[in-house]
């Protein structure tokens, strides 16, 4: 469309649509006639970021051997990641943990939450018992099949 046949006021209302729902861009067709309305996104880093955690709070290898046994990732109460993504100890920031070592647990209740593509995804026990170990900090980026914790 050019010339006098624009509808800037359409424009305008997709720009702020765009700005609104945090999308780049937006195609309308009405009739025989298309308006693409698109922004300059957010360029991702081309390395992924490293994450500082404190020394007294990284987790352990998730292949470490336990106490000379067998790796960690293979033990019947191993609780593993679904997902890439961050991983959050507790519902809100400053708040007590789901859980923490020692306590028992239900099956299906929710150990963490893993932040994925901005959605919140609760990670539920897999079977009933007492928490063990949690290998993993709060805010700490998982990998799929990560150990986060150990049921006994």
């Amino acid at each position: 469309m050019t010339g006098p046949d624009i509808d800037k006021d359409l424009i305008r209302e997709l720009a702020d649509l765009l700005a609104e729902t945090g999308l780049t861009e937006i195609e309308v067709a009405i009739g025989d006639r298309r308006v693409r309305v698109a922004r300059a996104g957010v360029i991702a880093p081309a390395a992924p970021l490293a994450v500082a955690v404190p020394a007294d709070t990284r987790p352990a290898a998730p292949s470490a051997p336990a106490e000379d046994g067998p790796p960690i990732a293979t033990l019947p109460g191993a609780v593993t990641s679904p997902m890439v993504g961050t991983l959050y100890v507790a519902p809100e920031p400053g708040t007590a943990p789901f859980v923490r070592p020692g306590d028992s647990v239900q099956q299906g209740q929710t150990l963490f939450i893993i932040e994925a593509m901005k959605t919140m995804n609760p990670i539920p026990a897999p079977r009933s018992g007492r928490v063990a170990r949690v290998l993993v900090a709060d805010g700490a980026p998982v990998e799929y099949g990560e150990v986060l914790a150990i049921i006994e």
